[in-house]
């Protein structure tokens, strides 16, 4: 029982034992919310101050340092201290009351700090409190039995409540800090553990079937990844065949990192991207005054490029007046900037692909054959992803991860629609399939996509594909529209709902796609008649 006031008049006092349970319950429902130690030990300092009056709350922690250093410790979280404050709230280990609990794991009570000469008031000075008598109450917080920091805080010694209670209620909050920063330690310890295992298997990914971002181990990617590597060594001029988006540009990549110039400019060109009146500017640069607008002197993507390797995509694009200068550049080794008259000396290693048939441009007079001698030197031929099977599910899986982690979604596929994946013709090749799979992370009604759902995101597959049960008039055959038109609540009756149901097993997902709806305009309608 608190003893009423000496002047004998009555005064309301506050229900602490009401004060204590919501502190608790605040403190709790925070941790709940959030596991970072900084948030929720901050706020349980301010509510210490707030409902039971320990005001200037800290929690020093002991710093980390080497076996050699001295142990010291230094305030981490606070409330009602000013940032100087903070900052002077450093101690060797017992130094004052706070070095003195972490030294020897046993609370201290200062009943008067004026009377007790190992307070040092370093933190906040004694000017700044108020004048009555104050009291100082600091606890250790262990870790594995072992003292780790101190919860500490000033008491104002004329308060209407019991010292015992103050300290009841310290130590379950000492306690609480031991536990949430031991929490904190382990998530941590197993992060690292996870980043270390992470980092093994990427390794391990890397090294067996993702040789330079390659992914596959089908007998073509092999055969093509082997001659790569047995003339990436070499000074010869590569040229990567192959249909449009087979990975033409992952391939010079790999001819770059797998040479001694890897540590040296990768420059890709797309010379389909360049209009004709620009090439030479582009790919020699030009002099200051070359032109109205040439301002500054610039390098070109050759020079750019010098000392290492220079990638020219599309190299079938090349206007005819431009062939002769790219022809000199690579039996010379040197350049002349548009405008300029000196030469510039380049020492570039010459990566070109294309997509066209060279000979027969060269036959029908659109391909310098010269040109094509000296780019025709280490020809590699990409296989097509129809040509190596084998390796679309490994592709498929790569891109919804990269897909997943990019647009924050968790869609995965099912067997079925891996081995329809397998299926497919894939005139795109590898950039088809890409852009189909990140068109199903984006757009699926599931997280876990099968065949009957695949069906509608492939091009040209909808044909092959059955009409659906009690498909609206406005459909047209095949799986549900990408985008659907809007259907009231009422546009479906029971019987056709339970009609969609029975069709598909019970399977909702698929009854909403029968039915032109998405899943949770399904489940309403289901809600709305009774059924669920």
């Amino acid at each position: 029982m608190t003893a009423p006031p000496a002047s004998g008049h009555p005064r309301t006092q506050p229900d602490w034992h009401a004060q204590e349970l919501l502190l608790m319950r605040e403190v709790m429902r925070l941790i709940g919310r959030s596991l970072a130690p900084g948030l929720v030990l901050r706020e349980m300092l301010h509510l210490m101050s707030e409902l039971l009056g320990l005001n200037r709350g800290r929690i020093v922690l002991v710093d980390t340092a080497g076996a050699a250093a001295p142990r010291t410790s230094s305030i981490q979280h606070a409330y009602g201290l000013t940032q100087a404050e903070v900052e002077r709230g450093r101690y060797a280990w017992g130094e004052g009351i706070t070095g003195r609990v972490l030294a020897t794991g046993q609370p201290a009570i200062v009943q008067d700090i004026d009377a007790e000469p190992l307070f040092l008031a370093r933190a906040v000075q004694r000017s700044h409190l108020p004048p009555e008598t104050v009291a100082f109450i600091a606890l250790p917080i262990e870790l594995n039995h072992a003292p780790i920091g101190v919860l500490a805080c000033h008491r104002i010694r004329s308060r209407q409540r019991h010292l015992n209670d103050d300290l009841a209620v310290l130590r379950v909050l000492a306690t609480l800090v031991g536990q949430l920063l031991q929490l904190e330690a382990l998530v941590a310890e197993q992060t690292r553990q996870l980043e270390a295992r992470n980092a093994v298997l990427a390794n391990a990914l890397n090294t067996k079937s993702a040789r330079y971002g390659l992914i596959g181990n089908s007998p073509s990617l092999l055969q093509a990844l082997g001659e790569l590597e047995r003339v990436s060594q070499t000074q010869a001029t590569v040229l990567l065949l192959g249909e449009s988006g087979t990975g033409k540009e992952l391939f010079a990549r790999a001819v770059h990192l797998a040479s001694g110039r890897r540590d040296r400019p990768f420059i890709k060109v797309n010379c389909s991207a360049i209009p004709d009146a620009l090439f030479e500017s582009e790919l020699f640069g030009y002099e200051r005054g070359a032109f109205t607008g040439a301002s500054t002197a610039r390098a070109g993507w050759f020079e750019q490029a010098d000392s290492g390797t220079i990638f020219l995509d599309e190299i079938g694009e090349l206007p005819l007046a431009m062939q002769s200068k790219l022809l000199r550049t690579l039996q010379e080794g040197t350049l002349v900037r548009l405008g300029g008259q000196r030469e510039v000396r380049v020492n570039v290693r010459l990566v070109a692909a294309t997509n066209r048939d060279l000979a027969r441009e060269v036959e029908a007079g659109q391909f310098r054959q010269d040109l094509y001698y000296r780019l025709n030197v280490i020809p590699i031929r990409l296989p097509s992803l129809a040509e190596r099977r084998e390796d679309i599910r490994a592709l498929a899986l790569h891109f919804v991860s990269r897909a997943n982690q990019a647009h924050q979604r968790n869609v995965n596929l099912a067997p079925d629609a891996l081995a329809r994946l397998e299926a497919h013709p894939w005139p795109g090749n590898i950039r088809e399939l890409g852009n189909v799979i990140e068109r199903l992370v984006l757009l699926a009604n599931d997280t876990l996509v099968t065949d009957a759902e695949l069906g509608r995101f492939l091009p040209g597959a909808t044909a092959t594909q059955p009409a659906p049960v009690a498909a609206p008039p406005a459909q047209a055959p095949g799986d549900a529209p990408l985008v659907r038109d809007y259907a009231p609540a009422h546009s479906h009756s029971a019987h056709t709902l339970q009609a969609a149901l029975a069709e598909h097993h019970g399977n909702q997902s698929r009854a909403a796609q029968s039915l032109g709806l998405t899943l949770r305009q399904f489940s309403y309608r289901l809600r709305k008649a009774g059924l669920r």
